[in-house]
């Protein structure tokens, strides 16, 4: 939507009144705040509620993202990432058919970026296709990186994940002056988002905050020690020749800490050295994640596949799925999928049962031992986690699919993230990510699923159970 557009009514919200934009039948309130910018002494808090304001506050332009760098120059050329740093950066976006329709189902979206990056002002992410189908759809920022999710003596851990619960709080108290339900509200997120949601069905924070749940590209094992998230936390001190306080930390500038989470997270990866940096941040992180949640007791009792299994968020129906070749995305768009070797290779897939078995197999079959690697990778992080949390489930609670779309963009298939502008069915604002001609049909499949799943709690397709009821969008 544009400047051009017509106002949209004006909303009463618990913090005051919010006037947004209309066009073709929708309405868009972009930037409203959720909490309080988390800005000095409120760094590393909890998230407190925004400050109240008189009249009426136009909530027609997006808000500020949270501090981060962008993403390197291979990943930068598929994925969009617009930066714009400002302190009330904990904002949402809503779309609606109609502010004043009451009962419509309502879609959070919660972004992914490995916890470091990504907000809720991406093209591809804009919720209008959403409300053009009767949905209320919600966009959230929260808090990344170090601000967000490293571990610090003094301050609450999670505190990206507290900033979620917040934006869902703010929800359940806002959502139906805009036309939506809060008792009928479903979160939906990809990658760090859907790892999020994991979190989400495993706190007891967000008990009531939300009815049903979906999960593209996650899994349930995104949570680290607090000793090993420590160690993170004591070299990025380190870098930056601090302690590693709060208040130390909180006396760091932006850009430093940026630059010093970014040599942090450099480090990890050319060097996984477990007894340097704790064997749940290397293991989970797999050299791409540095910070993310920690088993802190309160927000996360226990590893989010953990809790799940042992029934936190069993009354939720939860879609889940993962792209066929996920791996593909970091390992072939940046070369690294062409420096493999079938040593390497080896080294990797010989830790699993049968693992040199199927190298062979494979590389007997044409496949590079860089395909191999991709192809087991893609399985250990996205498709047998996701497998494994709906087998731990109630019985006909959990929707499974597998998308299956080869974009042409650098030879990355159906790689990583390259759903989310099907999901939103908003292929022109993706095509350096889907190709310049994006099979309509997909988006048409996929985004209806989702909008039924909001709606009714069933996408269109059987429950898994018994190996049966993977839905494949090819």
């Amino acid at each position: 939507m544009t400047r051009a557009d017509v106002d949209a009514p004006a909303v009463d919200t618990t913090s005051g009144r919010v006037r947004g934009l209309g066009a073709d039948g929708i309405f868009a309130y972009l930037g409203i705040p959720y909490a309080a910018p988390p800005i000095g002494a409120a760094a590393f808090a909890a998230p407190a509620p925004p400050a109240a304001w008189d009249g009426v506050q136009p909530a027609t332009e997006y808000g500020p993202t949270a501090p981060q760098v962008g993403y390197p120059a291979p990943i930068a050329a598929l994925l969009d990432n617009t930066i714009v740093l400002g302190d009330d950066y904990l904002n949402l976006n809503v779309w609606t058919p109609d502010p004043s329709a009451g009962g419509l189902p309502v879609m959070v979206w919660i972004h992914g970026g490995a916890f470091t990056r990504g907000s809720n002002r991406i093209e591809m992410y804009a919720g209008d296709t959403f409300a053009r189908d009767g949905v209320v759809c919600v966009g959230i920022n929260y808090r990344l990186g170090t601000a967000g999710f490293a571990s610090i003596e003094g301050a609450p851990d999670n505190r990206g994940l507290l900033d979620q619960i917040a934006a869902l709080g703010w929800v359940s108290d806002n959502i139906a002056a805009f036309g939506g339900d809060p008792d009928n509200v479903t979160v939906f997120g990809e990658s760090a988002g859907a790892m999020s949601i994991a979190s989400l069905l495993a706190s007891p924070l967000a008990t009531g905050l939300f009815r049903r749940a979906i999960m593209q590209s996650g899994n349930g094992s995104a949570a680290a020690d607090p000793t090993d998230a420590r160690k993170v936390t004591a070299r990025l001190a380190e870098i930056l020749d601090v302690d590693a306080s709060v208040e130390a930390l909180g006396r760091i500038g932006v850009d430093d800490m940026l630059r010093a989470q970014s040599t942090v997270a450099l480090e990890l990866m050319l060097d996984p050295n477990p007894e340097v940096w704790g064997p749940t941040v290397v293991d989970v992180g797999m050299g791409i994640m540095s910070q993310f949640p920690v088993v802190d007791g309160e927000v996360l009792p226990a590893v989010p596949c953990q809790a799940i299994a042992a029934g936190a968020g069993a009354d939720i129906p939860l879609l889940a799925g993962w792209n066929a070749d996920e791996f593909r995305f970091f390992m072939v768009a940046t070369g690294g999928a062409q420096a493999v070797t079938e040593e390497g290779a080896a080294a990797v897939l010989g830790r699993a049962p049968g693992g040199l078995d199927h190298l062979r197999t494979r590389l007997a079959a044409g496949a590079s031992a860089g395909d191999v690697l991709s192809e087991a990778l893609t399985a250990r992080a996205f498709s047998s986690p996701t497998t494994e949390i709906a087998e731990s489930r109630p019985t006909g609670s959990t929707y499974l699919y597998e998308f299956g779309y080869r974009s042409p963009q650098a030879d990355i298939q159906a790689g990583h993230a390259v759903e989310i502008p099907f999901v939103f069915d908003h292929l022109a604002a993706a095509h350096a990510l889907v190709g310049p001609e994006p099979d309509q049909r997909i988006a048409d499949d996929m985004h209806d699923a989702w909008v039924r799943f909001a709606s009714t709690g069933g996408p269109g397709w059987p429950a898994h159970g018994g190996g049966e009821g993977v839905r494949r969008f090819v």
